[in-house]
């Protein structure tokens, strides 16, 4: 039973699934051996092992990559300081899942507790052949695959409703208490749109209803990001024979659908060069460009994050804040007199800035903007922050 269609607005922002928060994580998640340790040492320069039987990675390996920016670079170019502080994207390589997960087979509950502590996952999926690298299901067929994790996760999520929906069953039942009664019909409604098959991120749930799944963190309300694993042949010629039947199930099965194709042994060989300009040079002459980029500002977006900048002579740095954040907020993030004493924001757009060339040129154009609490910072925004902080009466 799908829920009622009931808009969930917080003043002028949507109210999200999800923790709050600015230190989040994107989880690598897939079968074994489809790609995914390979994948987190490419976007994170690192050397996490990556073998080629299944549970090769047993814990979680975490590391943070910086989020690309042309803005960022720009800014570090023209103000030249000797502090260069990027936005970082969290990364954690997950153990592969296997059928029978939910119930604790393979890696299944430490697969699953680690999910559980990250905020948006990155999907691996294998659409490459190689008789060197064994599948755990024998065979190559991505759309079994994707069925398979998917419904792990949902009959993780029906198992930990039902544990919640125990103790309050009996109470509910007998209508001695309202609240609780509300409370298990609200779980009940959980379980039954999972049982049909959906996943929680794609319902549309009101306000008291995503403050609940907000308790509870279901894996299944995290965002996901697939990313399609193709051999270098294909990712090169840009054609595979799974494709279009993994779009065909991302479609269906996604509100919010992002594919990304790449290839982990392309990205590796590219990573193995010594030289950027080796590295663009060999992708102008295969006619094929690295995905990474957009790999990590895909991660970083569905966690809900954006950055604004601080730019000077001395440091240019992008601050790391909720999407919607207003102007006090973003200034806590510098510090929490920023905060607490908040005067106001002084704001110049990146594009502005850099068409006038120099603050004093925004002011001229009539684009330097001062506003108030209200605002709410926009990804991309160069902020001065005025405030006063007296000191604390004894």
């Amino acid at each position: 039973m799908a829920p009622k269609k009931t808009a969930a607005v917080e003043e002028d922002n949507a109210m999200l699934l999800g923790r709050l928060g600015t230190n989040l994580k994107v989880g690598i998640v897939g079968l074994p051996n489809v790609g995914k340790s390979t994948t987190f040492n490419v976007l994170t320069h690192s050397e996490a092992p990556a073998e080629n039987f299944p549970f090769c990675t047993k814990d979680p390996n975490e590391a943070r990559v910086p989020v690309p920016d042309e803005r960022f670079d720009w800014l570090c170019d023209f103000h030249k300081p000797p502090s260069k502080v990027p936005a970082f994207l969290n990364v954690v390589d997950i153990a592969g899942l296997v059928k029978g997960a939910h119930e604790g087979l393979g890696l299944g509950n430490a697969f699953l507790s680690n999910i559980a502590a990250c905020d948006a996952i990155f999907h691996v999926c294998r659409a490459f052949s190689d008789e060197d690298i064994v599948h755990v299901e024998g065979d190559v067929d991505p759309v079994r695959d994707l069925d398979i994790i998917s419904n792990e996760l949902r009959l993780k999520d029906i198992a930990a409703l039902e544990k919640v929906m125990q103790p309050l069953e009996r109470v509910a039942l007998r209508g001695g208490d309202k609240k609780k009664k509300e409370e298990y019909d609200m779980l009940l409604k959980f379980k039954e749109f999972l049982a049909a098959g959906n996943d929680i991120r794609n319902g549309e749930w009101d306000r008291n209803e995503i403050d609940v799944l907000n308790e509870h963190l279901f894996l299944t309300a995290k965002p996901v990001i697939y990313l399609v694993n193709l051999s270098q042949k294909d990712f090169v010629r840009k054609k595979n024979k799974w494709l279009s039947k993994i779009k065909a199930w991302v479609d269906e099965h996604e509100k919010h659908p992002t594919i990304i194709p790449y290839s982990a042994d392309f990205e590796l060989a590219l990573a193995l060069m010594d030289t950027d300009e080796a590295r663009a040079k060999h992708q102008e002459e295969v006619g094929a460009a690295s995905m990474l980029s957009k790999i990590i500002k895909a991660g970083y977006q569905a966690l809900n994050l954006c950055y604004f900048f601080t730019a000077g002579k001395d440091e240019v740095k992008a601050w790391t804040i909720q999407t919607g954040s207003r102007a006090p907020q973003a200034a806590g993030r510098i510090h929490t007199d920023f905060e607490r004493g908040f005067i106001m924001a002084e704001v110049m757009n990146f594009e502005d800035f850099k068409e006038a060339g120099s603050e004093a040129g925004v002011k001229a154009a009539g684009k330097y903007r001062q506003q108030g609490k209200t605002y709410v910072v926009q990804d991309g925004d160069i902020i001065f922050f005025k405030f006063n902080v007296t000191a604390k009466k004894k």
